[in-house]
């Protein structure tokens, strides 16, 4: 796992270029303060390698600076969480660390830091839930939906559109220029499949939640309550990922990657 913090200039830059409707949560130089002292936090506990508790208590308010700098100040993008994941992985929060490479994830699906960081994090979960077979065979046959984010499916969508466009004019007003209709058949298609995508995923956004426990160990139950039965043999521990089906009040209904279904506390889960 890469100990250092990246994306700090990207960070810097998005504080600074902040909406003006951010400074009445926090001005520009509180911000800035925050993301200095968070980062400072962040090397000094890399450093300590003799007193884990010293390091524990740096990266603890590095986690105080980054969730200040998202809560407060509204500012979220990628860089952030993954620096934010990275503090609490590093202090051993395993929940909290899958959680928020998630987070970053959605925002840059192709970052490898983010996927190699999500991917360590996820071998150190006491739960090791296995992915559903059906659901192994989509991501492989429809790998542009799940590996490119929705902002990078929209612009090679409306790329494919406006190159389709130019090919069919072309082959209207110069017939005999060869290759114009695979090509226009071709980036049709592109285009059709990229744009279905950024449908979905905007279905997905607005109609499905996904969510990782970051309590340390939990019952799953059968229903809504203490009283119901285990829905499964074993606790769940933090760092298992799931599905949100439904929500009543006090209990979340989930379902792992595995297809299995349970209730558990929504205190003890957090949402992406």
């Amino acid at each position: 796992m890469r100990r250092s913090s990246i994306f700090n200039l990207y960070l810097l830059a998005t504080i600074l270029c902040m909406p003006a409707c951010y400074a009445t949560r926090m001005n520009e130089q509180d911000l800035y303060s925050l993301f200095r002292q968070a980062n400072d936090a962040f090397r000094q506990a890399n450093n300590i390698t003799d007193d884990p508790q010293a390091a524990g208590q740096l990266y603890q308010q590095a986690v105080l600076g980054y969730e200040s700098i998202i809560e407060q100040g509204g500012i979220r993008n990628a860089g952030l969480y993954y620096n934010l994941a990275n503090a609490y992985l590093l202090s051993d929060d395993i929940g909290r660390a899958i959680l928020n490479y998630r987070r970053a994830q959605a925002l840059d699906p192709t970052n490898p830091d983010i996927q190699k960081n999500l991917m360590f994090a996820r071998s150190q979960s006491v739960d090791q839930v296995q992915t559903r077979a059906r659901k192994r065979v989509l991501q492989r046959l429809f790998f542009w939906h799940y590996d490119f984010s929705p902002r990078s499916k929209f612009i090679v969508a409306c790329l494919c559109f406006a190159f389709c466009c130019l090919a069919l004019t072309a082959r209207v007003w110069w017939s005999r220029i060869p290759g114009t209709v695979i090509t226009s058949i071709v980036l049709g298609m592109i285009f059709l499949c990229m744009a279905g995508s950024v449908a979905v995923d905007h279905y997905i956004e607005n109609h499905f939640r996904s969510g990782v426990i970051i309590a340390k160990s939990i019952t799953a139950r059968q229903g809504d309550g203490a009283s119901y039965a285990e829905a499964f043999k074993e606790s769940l521990h933090a760092g298992s990922e799931f599905d949100l089906i439904e929500q009543r009040t006090g209990w979340w209904h989930i379902e792992l990657a595995d297809g299995n279904r349970g209730w558990i506390p929504d205190k003890a889960a957090d949402l992406i």
